[in-house]
């Protein structure tokens, strides 16, 4: 732009600018725009609200009860025939491995016990990243560690539910309410690595397994259909407790997975229920090893 000052008279000759030129406007255009005048048009008036901004924060996720932070239920793109699938591959893995496999050495147990068990979590896992939007949105496997709090509190809170319910259905029904688990490693010895490995797999496998088959595939294949989450937290609480076919203990199971249940409602992930499980499973698996080794008697 050329530099030569304008004709006489003209504002951008300074020696025709009447005095006051420039300085701050009184009057209307003060009134209207401030004692700055108008605004600079060559830019926002300022940082636009936000968190990087001078504007009013804005609002965060709205929190549930206790004020966790729960994730809403997806609604998944297949149904319950996913979780048909599920079963299938596990009770066919079950039969193949009680063939193959020698239970009557722990080992054996353990595999054939850990193994289908495995199968049927992995099968939920690869049919969500086939059919859906994978394990993380389909299944609510999320790791935060609220959920690890929530999991520990509800998870020992239940025992005082669960093991007075246990010792008064073991009085009721008598002994021979023991779990499938108990009556395959009848009568059997390991060394304290396999025994420790059993209960790895009671406590760490078991929970995680189970809690993405029930608690994430099966629960979320149910709320495809029912809105009501009290309603799908009793249907899939039932059939837990059935699909163990372990009919003697269903009653039992029906309450011990109850408070897994809340776990899942309280955070909307599994995370919650898998730590709740663990929890529950923690003093029989202890129990088990310590049978295998011969520290505790059988019962």
């Amino acid at each position: 732009m050329s530099s030569t000052p304008g004709p006489a008279g003209h504002p951008s000759d300074p020696a025709s600018r009447p005095a006051g030129y420039g300085a701050p406007q009184h009057g209307p255009a003060a009134s209207q725009y401030g004692p700055a005048g108008p605004p600079s048009v060559t830019g926002p008036a300022g940082p636009p609200p936000g968190p990087g901004g001078s504007g009013p924060p804005q609002p965060g996720p709205p929190l549930g009860p206790f004020g966790l932070s729960p994730s809403p239920t997806p609604r998944v793109r297949w149904g319950l025939w996913a979780f048909l699938v599920v079963e299938i591959v596990f009770l066919g893995a079950s039969v193949a491995m009680a063939w193959i496999i020698d239970v009557d050495s722990a080992g054996g147990v353990l595999l054939a016990i850990a193994v289908p068990t495995m199968l049927a979590a992995l099968t939920c896992v690869l049919w969500t990243l086939w059919r859906g939007d994978g394990p993380v949105a389909d299944l609510g496997l999320r790791w935060r560690w609220e959920d690890v709090g929530v999991g520990l509190l509800i998870g020992i809170a239940g025992l005082f539910v669960t093991v007075p319910a246990a010792l008064l259905y073991l009085y009721l029904v008598g002994p021979d309410v023991g779990t499938s688990v108990g009556v395959a490693f009848e009568g059997i010895t390991a060394t304290w690595p396999i025994a420790l490995g059993v209960m790895f797999a009671v406590v760490v496998i078991a929970p995680v397994c189970e809690e993405i088959v029930y608690r994430g595939l099966l629960w979320n294949a149910v709320a495809k259909w029912i809105s009501n989450r009290w309603v799908v937290f009793v249907i899939t609480t039932l059939v837990f407790a059935i699909a163990h076919l372990e009919f003697l203990r269903a009653p039992l199971l029906f309450v011990v997975a109850l408070p897994l249940g809340v776990a899942r409602i309280l955070t909307g992930r599994i995370t919650a229920s898998i730590v709740a499980h663990a929890v529950n499973n923690f003093l029989p698996g202890l129990a088990l090893a310590l049978m295998l080794v011969g520290a505790l008697p059988a019962v």
